[in-house]
């Protein structure tokens, strides 16, 4: 009976931001689920202008329809979608960031015809299996899943923020704060058109606090603030060897391999550890007792990841997880050099090619650490270039690296006592009766540095969606739990008066 109780008991907290009445967030469930059908169905390949056009129009008809001023702000690119509600000089301003752009479409790797068409699939052991929307009753199954691409990276949390202004007008709920919206087409793609748009149109985005809704909550399904994002910026690395490949037997042993030239290379970056062993790689981090606290507080397991990823060890840059994310890390994120598998050939390649990431944190200078890395291929010996060498190069230089860089997404990192993060995670958890997760900044990137340097304002990531989601993959999904989730927290973030 006890237990009984105590789980009616974190229901009702759980649905304490809305009516006694479940059915009230479950008939809002289903209108969402409808928006999201309607809004997945228009691709959004952030490669193609086209579709970010056609999911504009789309965008300016829901947000005027909820009574938003809308605006599309021309940039040196693909324009930014803004919304606004009417402003009233004594409220604090709230700047949402989201994006409505996807990761491009490979349909063959889908589990279904078209990745732009939603299915509605269940559970089934370690898989899931397609059921019939007619299903979905008054008694919406929160289990269930709703398969597309986009469908939790961003269109399903744009669709969120919708159905919570919605339930908010319902309910004839006051919003004590000015609501503004922008969302990105190109998040995908970097946005590089962001940081000069932000400095042109610093007006119209002012604001006292911004929200990113993007990415997933915790593992643990508890409500989650994140306080930072890690930055990123890129290397392509290339050593050469003959002009053209040549005949292993003719030229092995003779001939130089950059593929052995390119290993010795990236194998002295790293010691055994996996600890980056350039110097001054890791300068300016310091972790003080109550930061290692909160970090600790994340309800991690780190024996749990390593079985999910099946490796036996993790590398020691931080003594865990968690701790590990406050470093910026180096990474082989591809590898090339001749032919493998099936078209495999007996020759000494002409070049080998490394694809490097480095994850920024705020202490890391993008610009800097490539700097570092650049520096370190020279004092091996290598007259490092910035272009495919020419014939008086290649004859002039005993060992030669062409090192290209990608451009520098800074990270971002709010302080830990920031009122405005106080604000979330109070809410949070008053609205669903769990311990809210802080995280002080995630291991992935999104592209709001520009919003804090030029707002000078403090910002938060809200992730609304599932963690085993499959963004940027095949088969990408939202739990319908988790649309539920995502309008409740939205409801009691807007219907909430700060301190």
């Amino acid at each position: 009976m006890m237990k009984k109780l105590l789980c009616f008991f974190t229901l009702a907290l759980s649905f304490s931001a809305f009516s006694q009445d479940s059915t009230v967030i479950k008939s809002q469930v289903a209108h969402a689920i409808e928006e999201l059908k309607e809004f997945i169905a228009i691709p959004n390949d952030a490669l193609n202008p086209d579709d970010i056009d056609d999911n504009i129009l789309w965008l300016k008809r829901k947000f005027g329809d909820r009574g938003f001023n809308t605006a599309v702000l021309e940039t040196e690119n693909l324009p930014l979608f803004f919304a606004a509600l009417p402003m009233e000089d004594s409220k604090p301003t709230m700047l949402i960031y989201m994006h409505f752009d996807g990761q491009s479409v490979d349909a063959s790797k889908w589990d279904q015809p078209n990745p732009y068409e939603v299915v509605l699939k269940a559970p089934d052991g370690d898989d899931f299996k397609v059921v019939s929307f007619d299903e979905l009753d008054d008694d919406i199954n929160y289990n269930l899943r709703l398969f597309g691409r986009s469908t939790s990276d961003d269109k399903g949390p744009i669709v969120m923020f919708l159905n919570a202004i919605d339930l908010l007008k319902k309910d004839g709920k006051e919003i004590p704060f000015n609501i503004k919206v922008i969302l990105d087409g190109e998040e995908e793609k970097g946005s590089k058109p962001l940081p000069k748009a932000v400095k042109q149109y610093r007006e119209l985005l002012e604001s006292d606090f911004l929200v990113i809704a993007d990415g997933p909550i915790h593992a643990s399904g508890n409500p989650t603030v994140v306080y930072g994002c890690r930055g990123i910026t890129t290397l392509t690395l290339t050593t050469y060897g003959p002009i053209k490949p040549q005949h292993s037997g003719h030229y092995g042993n003779y001939a130089p391999n950059p593929g052995f030239q390119l290993a010795q290379l990236l194998a002295g970056m790293k010691d055994s550890e996996g600890k980056v062993t350039i110097p001054g790689y890791y300068d300016g981090i310091s972790l003080d007792d109550s930061i290692v606290e909160v970090l600790k507080s994340v309800p991690d397991s780190d024996m749990a990841i390593a079985e999910k990823l099946q490796f036996k060890s993790a590398e020691k840059v931080g003594g865990f997880y968690q701790e590990s994310l406050q470093y910026p890390s180096l990474n082989i994120r591809g590898l090339g050099s001749g032919w493998i598998g099936p078209k495999r050939r007996t020759i000494v390649p002409e070049s080998a090619t490394a694809e490097l990431d480095l994850r920024l944190v705020p202490e890391s200078d993008g610009n800097r650490l490539k700097k570092l890395v650049k520096d370190y291929i020279g004092k091996q010996g290598y007259h490092v270039l910035d272009h495919v060498p020419t014939k008086e190069e290649r004859m002039t230089y005993e060992k030669i690296a062409t090192v290209t860089e990608g451009s520098v997404t800074d990270a971002f990192r709010t302080s830990l006592d920031n009122p405005y993060g106080a604000f979330l995670i109070k809410t949070l958890q008053n609205a669903f009766g769990k311990e809210v997760v802080r995280i002080r900044i995630m291991g992935g990137t999104v592209p709001i540095a520009p919003f804090i340097n030029e707002l000078q304002i403090p910002a938060f990531v809200v992730p609304l969606v599932n963690p085993d989601n499959n963004q940027h993959s095949p088969n990408e999904n939202l739990k319908i739990g988790q649309l539920a989730y995502g309008i409740e927290a939205l409801y009691a973030i807007f219907s909430s008066k700060m301190d």
